[in-house]
């Protein structure tokens, strides 16, 4: 079972989850990013392998972090968690 969460808390990008996000995937579409670019994707521990590997056989996965890090002060302000969608797929 899902544990209850903040209302403002991040959730995973899965399609249909609404688990808590504990991971960041940073990605671009080199096809439509310049190089420098980072779009992010949330995950659950259930679907972090999972979007990973969506990702990642596209050639777009570019890195993952636990969310607690990305959002340490000077992590980087380019690709910050949410407003980017959910996955394509869960």
């Amino acid at each position: 079972m899902i544990p209850p969460q903040n209302p403002d808390s991040p959730i995973c990008s899965a399609k249909g989850c609404r688990a808590p996000a504990v991971w960041v995937l940073a990605w671009n579409n080199p096809k439509l990013h310049t190089p420098e670019r980072r779009k992010t994707w949330l995950a659950c521990e259930e679907h972090r392998e999972h979007l990973s590997s969506f990702l990642g056989m596209r050639g777009f996965l570019k890195d993952v972090v636990r969310l607690a890090e990305w959002e340490e002060p000077g992590a980087g302000d380019e690709g910050r968690p949410g407003g980017e969608g959910s996955a394509a797929d869960g």
